[in-house]
């Protein structure tokens, strides 16, 4: 592979890994929130025993859960693109 194509993919995979940085830091201090706020609907759904208190309860669980995956994708989207970023650099010294 030519050196300006490393390069060029070399310079996209590592402003992807900043983006998806940023990304996971928000998404960290947002699972923050939406957890509790999952945990203190369980808690209220177990005091009230209402069907509305559970429904809410229910739904705030779905949400987090939904972040812990999107987060983990993130977590993982990150992992594979440091192992692309190490292949690429070692083609860069492999090159010279």
């Amino acid at each position: 592979m030519s050196s300006w194509l490393v390069k060029r993919r070399l310079a996209q995979t590592s402003t992807r890994l900043r983006s998806l940085r940023a990304e996971l830091a928000q998404l960290d201090e947002q699972l923050d929130v939406v957890a509790d706020d999952a945990d203190s609907q369980a808690i209220r759904a177990l005091v009230s025993e209402t069907p509305g208190a559970s429904f809410d309860a229910n739904d705030a669980r779905k949400h987090a859960d939904a972040m812990r995956r999107h987060r983990q994708h993130v977590v993982d989207t990150i992992s594979e693109l440091e192992s692309r970023q190490d292949r690429l650099l070692d083609q860069m010294n492999s090159a010279r």
